[in-house]
């Protein structure tokens, strides 16, 4: 397969304020030209687009194409499951939203240790690899966003897992909260294939800041922005597939500029993105470098660098609605302090050696990413 996919959570829309209310002439038109140019792979999710995107998938592409000329990929709600019935009742449901008899992958979806929990009080690992078994699913696997030891755990009790999807661009490679870089060497360290999402960050890699624009378009003026971090990710060993939420036409057309023939990022081209990385961090909210002296004497243990790397990430993001840093923050938030439990001591600001105001940055982080 060529390493590019169709995301279907971001799909063209005729109101900007309904997710469900999706081109679908557009939509049509995406689909057609992506398998024009040899493209094959479609992900979508029980959840997306307000519960209609494996409807949709099934209007625009599996009943107006042979099965055998696309590969599709769903997922099973962790999040909605209450008892075992719930997964023959939705994976038998999704089959009939997406018109098919098999999945080409299927994936337990959006797994952290509160959706683990219950992927394994229910047996939904067992019941992904039954329905594999039985030849209604070609390959098992799941979505992740949480840690690398987590991650760990659920590879080891779990070695049959075929793939692992991460949240994967050269902005949260090295980032304290994200860590893809190190949930992408537990995935390779147990031999799993990678599908990457996020490669550009909900659009915000797509829109960088303007020096970083201009220090692209200095490399290569003929690549788009949103190249680069598309090809990062696909340049990684391991990784099969790249997911891309393409909004339109013009997003579409432009990755498959670049993908259709993918070339490897080059050494000189990895110093670009470093470049790049070290400009888009230095412009940051908060100008923390992760030292971590801050957290040594609280009192209620909050993880400070970490909460203060997703709120910067929150607010280099073009989220609208759904926010993955939410996610990330309410992870910790499980076996560490929120942010709003700060007794204002300042022992942090005291050890700063930022010398920043802590204080005052921990209440806006939990202003923006506390329910």
């Amino acid at each position: 397969m060529k390493k590019l996919g169709l995301g279907c959570m971001r799909l063209p829309l005729t109101d900007p304020e309904n997710p469900a209310r999706v081109d679908i002439p557009q939509v049509i038109r995406m689909v057609d030209l992506f398998l024009a140019h040899g493209f094959t792979y479609f992900d979508t999710a029980y959840m997306y687009h307000s519960f209609t995107s494996e409807n949709i998938v099934k209007e625009v592409l599996t009943s107006r194409y042979p099965r055998d000329q696309y590969v599709l990929t769903t997922k099973m709600p962790t999040m909605r499951l209450k008892e075992k019935g719930d997964l023959d009742r939705i994976f038998d449901e999704q089959l009939a939203n997406c018109g098919v008899s098999y999945f080409d992958y299927y994936l337990l979806h959006n797994l952290n240790t509160t959706h683990y929990e219950i992927a394994q009080r229910l047996d939904a690992f067992a019941f992904i690899r039954q329905k594999k078994q039985a030849g209604q699913v070609r390959k098992i696997g799941f979505s992740y966003h949480d840690g690398p030891e987590l991650l760990d755990r659920i590879l080891t009790e779990h070695p049959y897992m075929d793939v692992v999807q991460l949240q994967i661009n050269y902005l949260d490679w090295d980032s304290v909260g994200i860590q893809s870089r190190k949930c992408y060497e537990v995935a390779r360290r147990h031999g799993k294939d990678v599908i990457v999402m996020e490669p550009v960050k909900g659009g915000a890699l797509a829109n960088v800041p303007e020096d970083v624009a201009r220090l692209f378009a200095q490399a290569a003026p003929e690549m788009s922005a949103a190249s680069w971090a598309i090809r990062f990710a696909a340049s990684l060993d391991g990784v099969c597939m790249v997911l891309s939420g393409m909004s339109n036409m013009e997003q579409l057309v432009d990755n498959i500029s670049y993908m259709e023939h993918f070339q490897p990022l080059s050494e000189a081209e990895r110093e670009v993105i470093a470049q790049a990385v070290s400009w888009i961090n230095a412009s940051t909210a908060i100008p923390c470098t992760g030292c971590n002296y801050c957290t040594d004497g609280c009192p209620v243990k909050i993880p400070i660098p970490t909460y203060f790397s997703l709120y910067n990430t929150e607010m280099q993001s073009m989220r609208r609605g759904f926010s993955v840093q939410q996610v990330y923050y309410e992870n910790y938030a499980k076996n560490h302090s929120k942010a709003s439990a700060c007794m204002e001591c300042g022992q942090c600001e005291a050890q700063c050696p930022q010398h920043l105001p802590v204080i005052q940055w921990l209440k806006k982080v939990a202003e923006v990413l506390e329910e």
